[in-house]
């Protein structure tokens, strides 16, 4: 006896093809309109891997059989066919087996590493029509095809998992190894009258009937040719100006390996690719407007320093250049997004960039250092704003109020947490400085400034966290410097 389970090395040596059947049997379940349920060894007996349900027909199995064990006159059929390698496709061929349920060994490599059984729905049998008769047909030789190790193709996952993948039901043609239409289904055969082919499909090439119908001028795929002959599993878009079609092969083998038949499952995605086309060009006017913004920001900000450079009072010069500051701040963000596409942005480059720029701006001519340790990491993009302008103001009150002409080092810390008792992750940034000589401790508090202000109504508003200040370290000078520390919950 054979045994394993799931966490094992032999399970873990075998994930990966269980996983490939797992994607791709969909397919053979819904045209056996059947419930299929994959068996793994586990000790004495076999557990429920997963399950598939037909969407073409009422489920067999409403109680889903994952992480279960077979029942009682289900083990001795996994047995003889996990043993044996050979199917049990009727009850009457195993007399011991449960009625309406065929099992398939699953093999790779020349090794049985699983059981496949297929869950027919008794109560709903009537009459086989055409349709059914070829859909049968196909999923019994998809699993004949597994039961030789043949099915699923290795390359099929790539094309299984597609955006905007076909399925039975959208459409199914079979065809010949010479690539004649034996049936075409009617779902297949609405999409092809949508690409303008009106005459009967059975007997004909599929190949050439669609070349037939494509706009002149308009690029082939390479790939079409391949996916219409069966030749290999593939998946290529039909395209005219109107109709945009998904078509994907599956090509059938015999015990020999030699492909007698293969299945073209087709699909209308001409509504997806609009619908793709317009997210495209939304994404793409959306990072030109955060382009365009950061433009008119650097704008204002040269304007800003050009009328700082004119001031005569020193107080107003310096406020010019706080508002500058603030203003490349908002600016840098909008640069940063309007270079990605993803809801979530590299957040460490951009406050480092914004951090230093800050420092340098208002130390104006002191010898200032700056030392970064830690990571912000990937951030939702609605925090990068609020966040860099948080940045810029404690950087602007370290240096303004924690250093004097002799210099000094500003800090930026930062580190991802999970507090105890709390649902989510928080993110906390410190700014240190060092202090200032002589500002003895007695006389220092936090300041009720714009920039306190600012930072205040950005983190508990914008970021909805906490800030703090400490003054609780001290220099070989004796003097105290300031931590200034931001709570920020990564609930957002």
């Amino acid at each position: 006896m054979y045994t394993s389970s799931p966490g094992s090395l032999i399970f873990d040596r075998h994930r990966p093809r269980l996983e490939l059947i797992i994607s791709e049997w969909q397919i053979a379940a819904d045209l056996s309109f059947c419930d299929m349920v994959l068996w793994y060894p586990s000790g004495d007996s076999y557990l429920a891997h997963a399950q598939a349900r037909p969407v073409t027909a009422q489920t067999s199995l409403p109680q889903d059989m994952t992480g279960a064990g077979p029942p009682a006159n289900l083990q001795p059929v996994l047995e003889h066919v996990f043993t044996g390698g050979q199917p049990v496709v009727a009850s009457d061929e195993y007399p011991y087996g449960p009625p309406g349920i065929a099992a398939w060994p699953v093999v790779w490599q020349h090794e049985t590493i699983a059981v496949v059984t297929v869950h027919q729905n008794l109560v709903s049998q009537r009459h086989a029509s055409r349709l059914e008769e070829i859909y049968r047909k196909s999923a019994n030789d998809l699993f004949v095809m597994m039961a030789n190790g043949v099915w699923p193709a290795e390359d099929s996952k790539a094309s299984s998992t597609s955006h905007g993948n076909p399925r039975v039901g959208d459409g199914l043609v079979r065809i010949d190894a010479y690539g004649l239409v034996i049936y075409a289904s009617p779902n297949a055969t609405s999409a092809f009258r949508k690409l303008g082919i009106r005459e009967s499909m059975d007997g004909r090439q599929l190949a050439r009937l669609v070349t037939n119908e494509l706009d002149q001028g308009m690029p082939i795929n390479e790939a079409m040719p391949t996916v219409l002959f069966g030749r290999q599993s593939a998946r290529v878009d039909i395209e005219t100006r109107k109709v945009v079609l998904s078509a994907r092969s599956i090509p059938l083998f015999d015990e020999h390996g030699t492909r007698f038949a293969a299945l073209v499952l087709l699909r209308d995605i001409t509504e997806i690719r609009r619908r793709d086309e317009q997210l495209i060009s939304k994404d793409a006017t959306i990072r030109e407007i955060h382009h365009r913004v950061k433009n008119n920001l650097q704008t204002v900000g040269s304007l800003l320093r050009m009328q700082s450079r004119r001031m005569q009072s020193d107080g107003a010069r310096h406020a010019l250049l706080q508002a500058m500051s603030r203003v490349d701040a908002i600016a840098l963000v909008h640069e940063t997004l309007s270079q990605t596409m993803d809801s979530t942005v590299d957040m460490d480059d951009l406050l480092n960039r914004q951090f230093t720029m800050a420092v340098d701006i208002a130390a104006e001519s002191r010898p200032l250092t700056t030392t970064i340790d830690g990571s912000f990491g990937q951030l939702p993009g609605q925090l990068a704003t609020p966040l860099a302008l948080v940045v810029n103001e404690l950087a602007t009150n370290a240096v303004e109020h924690g250093t004097d002409v002799a210099g000094g080092n500003i800090q930026l810390l930062v580190k991802r947490y999970q507090p105890s008792g709390q649902p989510h992750p928080y993110l906390k940034v410190e700014v240190v400085d060092e202090g200032i000589v002589d500002v003895p401790e007695a006389v220092y508090s936090i300041g009720s400034g714009l920039g306190t202000q600012i930072i205040r109504t950005l983190v508990e508003s914008d970021l909805r966290g906490t800030i703090t200040w400490q003054r609780e370290r001290r220099n070989a000078a004796g003097v105290a410097g300031t931590r200034a520390t931001v709570l920020i919950p990564l609930d957002h």
